[in-house]
């Protein structure tokens, strides 16, 4: 089965291209529905009016949709996903974020899309202090560039990028109103991946149990890294920290090694005839012993339970 997930590609990362503005609640809804109606509205005049936003923000609306996998590049230009018409097309399963399973999935398809969002990448899958300052973090993601991207990064635009990732997971602080207001319309920050240390400058991003974290999403996220793989099996150790700056789905989820390992139990007794726990050679493994089923089938079965 084909995997909406790509790989590390030093030569495709990308910074900066949000325009500033970070992903609110809205826009993805807004920009998914107007696009359907008209695909050339992106560089439409109308499209101001339309998106009712100034044209710096069409454009960031457009990112994030691209950067989602909401809308995907093709050989005829922009087109929705299958994931995308499931989840955000009118009647679709949640096109008004009202479920918070659906945050988890933005924050899952976001943080697996190594060209798009490269800071977002390597941030929850390659960046393990759980404790750091703005600064720390910019420098950390700058190095990775230095050693491990071709092509010419502006190292200001790069660490720039820490501060939106923040933005985007932080809930804002009191003082400032704009920033406030922006926060509310935040959906990223509900998850409590990242917060700010209260009277300093740090910020913490801990590893936890995440109990909000449906089962679905698991098996989603299992499925599409196996997918990419092309395997049937891989090592739980493998799913929790990835391998040469691959997928971490503890990392993305900020689940600790029991807790990853506590869901992925979960997804076999939801799934017993799709997935198997076996230790092999004193290591614990995931085996996928049915292949046929769609990563979206896990979606589907948490927006469309059986009655």
């Amino acid at each position: 089965m084909e995997s909406l997930l790509k790989y590390f590609n030093p030569r495709k990362a990308s910074f900066g291209r949000h325009e500033t503005f970070a992903l609110r609640y809205s826009w993805l809804t807004k920009g998914f529905q107007a696009f359907n109606k008209n695909h050339a509205i992106f560089s439409s005049d109308e499209s101001t009016i339309e998106l009712g936003v100034g044209k710096n923000m069409v454009n960031s609306i457009k990112y994030w949709l691209r950067a989602t996998t909401i809308l995907q590049d093709s050989s005829d230009g922009l087109v929705a996903s299958t994931l995308g018409n499931a989840i955000f097309s009118e009647g679709g399963w949640d096109p008004y974020l009202e479920d918070e399973a659906t945050i988890w999935l933005i924050h899952w398809l976001l943080a697996t899309n190594p060209e798009l969002a490269s800071a977002w990448y390597w941030f929850f899958n390659c960046f393990h202090k759980s404790e750091f300052t703005n600064e720390e973090a910019s420098e950390a993601l700058a190095d990775f560039v230095r050693i491990n991207l071709s092509g010419k990064h502006s190292e200001k635009t790069v660490k720039q990028e820490i501060a939106m990732v923040l933005r985007m997971y932080c809930s804002p602080k009191l003082t400032a109103k704009s920033q406030l207001e922006e926060g509310l319309d935040a959906p990223l920050t509900s998850l409590n991946l990242v917060m700010a240390a209260e009277g300093s400058h740090l910020y913490r991003s801990f590893a936890g149990t995440q109990p909000n974290l449906p089962i679905s999403l698991i098996g989603y996220a299992t499925n599409e890294v196996l997918n990419q793989r092309r395997v049937e099996t891989l090592p739980i150790n493998d799913l929790m920290y990835g391998q040469n700056h691959g997928i971490a789905i503890g990392g993305v989820f900020r689940l600790t090694e029991n807790a990853l390992l506590a869901k992925l139990e979960n997804l076999v007794a939801a799934y017993p005839n799709v997935f198997q726990i076996n230790e092999t050679a004193g290591l614990n493994q995931l085996f996928r012993t049915d292949n046929s089923i769609s990563s979206l089938d896990f979606l589907r079965d948490h927006y469309q339970p059986a009655a």
